[in-house]
């Protein structure tokens, strides 16, 4: 599926992508934090015939929603295909020394050869973090590779 991503100058971003039946969808993300779900018209796509204003919170659950459970789906088919291949989910404890730090700093992958894939902070899924996103205490990190490597992340998060 192609995404389109546009800048609005002084407004933010938007991305729009066209459904296999035809209808476009669009999601503008303002500087300001807010989030517009938009549905075009299928006669006039530089029309939007619907907006629903989502706040951060609206928007943390529609992304749960849509989100975390696809991510499942394709670990899930992923394990299917690759034999010795497993995702953990494993707590960053208060005590971790890389809580309130970039994941960056971890150097997870080059040093377990194993990849993040995803963080769960109170219910929220931030697929494919970047080096920048900045572990909490709490926070769930979804792992994938072999079980050395993932058991190597878990001591990894837990002591450094």
């Amino acid at each position: 599926m192609e995404v389109e991503q546009t800048a609005l100058p002084g407004i933010g971003l938007r991305h729009d992508f066209t459904t296999r039946k035809g209808q476009r969808v669009g999601v503008v993300s303002h500087r300001t934090g807010r989030r517009d779900l938009v549905i075009y018209d299928k006669d006039d796509p530089d029309r939007a015939c619907q907006t629903v204003k989502l706040n951060d919170e609206e928007a943390d659950a529609l992304a749960e929603l849509l989100g975390a459970p696809r991510i499942v789906a394709r670990l899930n088919a992923l394990h299917q295909q690759v034999e010795g291949l497993v995702s953990v989910q494993l707590p960053i404890p208060a005590g971790s020394p890389y809580a309130d730090r970039p994941m960056g700093e971890a150097r997870v992958r080059t040093r377990t050869s194993a990849s993040i894939v995803a963080v769960v902070r109170g219910g929220r899924v931030f697929a494919s973090p970047g080096p920048d996103f900045v572990f909490a205490a709490g926070d769930v990190v979804v792992v994938v590779g072999s079980e050395d490597s993932t058991a190597e992340v878990a001591d990894l998060l837990a002591e450094g």
